[in-house]
């Protein structure tokens, strides 16, 4: 189990996470929506995660989902790098009634997201565009490529949570470990 602790004005955040779990997970971020998609997460990238956040979520959400991001892909580079004897490369579509998407992510080093996903409103409570802020703190903390496509859908729950679930199963599959590979790049580093 990895931790770390990020304590700022806005937040204070408590995350503990085993790469290669179980998929088990408590989540209390203060934020309920959000909570249900880490639960998710963890359960399909099969990585056990323990997360607090006391966050000003009196002003909105946006410190919470965004910092809880920025400690989880943090820690989530620090149980990846250096790649080594893994598979680098993970993709996944996920269904969820009438929403596909699809996740498509790089083990890379190099920081980039792509996210295409046709969101606007609330679910609940929640701001829709805080999505687009959590992929974007996580990825670019876990120093991986990703690209989230929405395929169809129209329900904002479905489409939101075939993009968490979408996203675990590429990492998931990513970081399979394989004795052949050595350093995935002809480069010999990443």
């Amino acid at each position: 189990m990895k931790n770390k602790t990020r304590t700022t004005k806005e937040t204070n955040i408590t995350v503990s996470l085993k790469l290669y779990g179980t998929g088990k997970s408590k989540i209390e971020t203060g934020v309920g929506f959000l909570d249900h998609m880490l639960e998710s997460f963890a359960k399909h990238a099969l990585m056990d995660l323990e997360i607090t956040c006391k966050g000003d979520t009196h002003i909105d959400d946006h410190h919470s989902v965004e910092d809880v991001a920025i400690v989880v892909g943090s820690l989530l580079a620090e149980a990846i790098y250096p790649v080594v004897k893994l598979e680098r490369f993970g993709n996944a579509s996920v269904v969820m009634d009438e929403a596909c998407v699809s996740a498509d992510i790089d083990l890379s080093n190099r920081p980039f997201l792509v996210y295409e996903l046709d969101l606007a409103g609330k679910v609940g409570t929640f701001d829709t565009e805080l999505v687009e802020e959590f992929f974007r703190a996580l990825v670019f903390n876990a120093r991986i490529s990703a690209h989230i496509i929405q395929q169809r859908g129209k329900n904002k729950h479905h489409i939101i949570e075939a993009s968490f679930k979408a996203l675990a199963v590429a990492l998931r599959r990513a970081t399979t470990i394989n004795e052949r590979v050595g350093i995935p790049s002809t480069k010999d580093v990443l």
